[in-house]
């Protein structure tokens, strides 16, 4: 492809698309481009919050039954006469 073969392919597409929907179609790129970017930089960030967020809700649920058996034992021995 030679060069008046791409100005006159970008002619065309000017001319059917119009200069404002190419430009709302190339900063929708940019924008999407941009948020890949910093999803991609965010995954790790994102894995570690939710490593975090999943150790912690294991140790509360291992912890409730413990507080709960440490209760009814000390519950147990009022009782008794």
């Amino acid at each position: 492809m030679s060069i008046t073969h791409i100005v006159l392919l970008l002619l065309v597409v000017v001319l059917i698309f119009g200069t404002k929907k190419l430009r709302n179609i190339g900063s929708d790129l940019g924008g999407a481009m941009r948020d890949f970017k910093k999803g991609m930089d965010g995954g790790d960030e994102e894995e570690e919050r939710r490593r975090r967020d999943a150790e912690k809700l294991r140790a509360d649920t291992t912890a409730a039954p413990q507080e709960n058996v440490r209760r009814e034992s000390t519950e147990t021995h009022d009782r008794t006469p």
